[in-house]
């Protein structure tokens, strides 16, 4: 997984076309369940996850401690290691903490690490650039860049990616600006072997539709086989299929952020039967509204 050089515009790194953004198990008194997360790894591999991505925002990262992330990591790698790739998530808003986080990631023998623009404090472009390189360079692992506007407050722009694109060890943009736009020139600055993946469901077909390697997923949680063979079916040629799949899992992708995320996708995942628990505050679960618009659409689909 690890790549050290670009060589002839190949990719050295390949994360997959499916990755789901994990949700992070809590117990009945609020502890992370590792058992689960053990078991919801699996789960998401065995219904088409190519890789995982663990401790980000669907995980609630930021109600997880250093140590927690640290041993979901190790879990997750020991759980499907060899058969999903893995990524850390290690990004916060202070970069000395990011580093600190990213170098224990890499001892737990995750695949890569995802760092996300730091937020709240929103610094200009040189200190997205500053902030990203220093990361990329206390790791030998492959980094990744999450972008993501509405939560950080701050946007990244072509123009920064394509500094950040130079380092040999950042090769991946998970873009959830909700801009195609942006999307598309970022995939047409960006050296052709870069990874720019869609960070929204509803996005997934479009952003592949310009280049774009494939999605880092929430509804894979809950339709995994149905949205890998929709992204196989776009990559095979086969895009009338492909097209038809998503206008069905559109509602899906809709009712999953009708309030924010992960509190929704918990709540599908317990209509399924499969056990997650609650959130940590300061998210709560979703009213009684929202469950049963919820369960509407999960029943359209033939889920439950």
């Amino acid at each position: 997984m690890r790549r050290m050089k670009r060589e002839g515009g190949i990719n050295v790194v390949n994360f997959g076309r499916l990755l789901t953004a994990m949700v992070t198990p809590f117990t009945a008194e609020g502890e992370v369940d590792y058992q689960g997360a053990s078991k919801l790894a699996l789960r998401l591999v065995e219904n088409g996850s190519d890789g995982l991505v663990i401790a980000g925002t669907t995980g609630e990262s930021p109600t997880l401690s250093t140590e927690e992330k640290i041993r979901l990591f190790s879990t997750v790698v020991e759980t499907v290691g060899g058969k999903a790739t893995v990524i850390a998530g290690t990004g916060t808003n202070d970069t000395k903490k990011s580093i600190e986080l990213t170098k224990e990631a890499e001892k737990t023998g995750v695949d890569g690490i995802m760092a996300v623009v730091p937020y709240y404090n929103k610094p200009p472009q040189e200190g997205l650039f500053q902030h990203f390189k220093a990361i990329a360079e206390t790791t030998s692992l492959p980094v990744m860049v999450y972008n993501i506007p509405g939560r950080t407050g701050i946007n990244i722009t072509p123009q920064t990616m394509v500094r950040l694109a130079q380092i040999d060890n950042i090769v991946a943009l998970k873009e959830a600006a909700g801009d195609l736009n942006q999307a598309a020139e970022m995939i047409k600055l960006l050296p052709k072997d870069f990874l720019v993946y869609s960070g929204d469901d509803s996005l997934t077909l479009p952003i592949m539709s310009v280049g774009g390697a494939g999605v880092i997923s929430v509804a894979a949680h809950v339709v995994g086989r149905r949205l890998k063979t929709m992204v196989d079916d776009y990559v095979q040629g086969r895009i009338s299929e492909a097209a038809k799949t998503h206008q069905e899992l559109l509602p899906l992708f809709k009712v999953l952020f009708i309030t924010a995320n992960p509190i929704m996708v918990k709540a599908a995942l317990q209509l399924l039967g499969f056990e997650v628990g609650s959130l940590r505050l300061p998210l709560v679960e979703a009213t009684s509204e929202q469950h049963e618009e919820l369960k509407s659409v999960l029943q359209d689909l033939g889920l439950i």
